[in-house]
């Protein structure tokens, strides 16, 4: 059974930092890529960034410079730091364990349950 459990969402002021994480279980860990997704209120869920099983990242445009996925494959674990937070980074956002494709394609599989992070002063 696959299990991805996010953790580390929470309420912080504009300008302020939130470290996501997302633990794995049930998958060969190492050889699926990695996402993180949001979705805003009335809003489709997006991808925000994207890890492969190379370490290779990509990111949505709105993140760049301010977001950075990482994983570690001892702890079968991808997180997202979040940095210079906006109130338009308010979201739930979900982890995704997946494939990726040809160049920034990725193609989700399996989701967490997701953890909300509230950017307001």
């Amino acid at each position: 059974q696959v299990q991805l459990v996010e953790s580390g969402g929470g309420l912080v002021q504009p300008g302020g930092s939130l470290r996501l994480s997302c633990a794995a279980s049930g998958i060969i860990f190492s050889s699926y890529a990695m996402a993180w997704y949001r979705q805003a209120p009335g809003k489709q869920r997006e991808l925000v960034a994207s890890i492969t099983n190379s370490r290779s990242t990509n990111y949505a445009d709105s993140v760049k410079g301010r977001f950075t996925i990482s994983r570690d494959n001892a702890w079968n674990t991808v997180y997202l730091q979040m940095n210079t937070l906006k109130p338009e980074d308010t979201a739930v956002y979900y982890c995704n364990a997946g494939k990726s494709g040809t160049g920034e394609n990725y193609y989700p599989m399996y989701w967490g349950q997701g953890t909300q992070v509230t950017v307001s002063s």
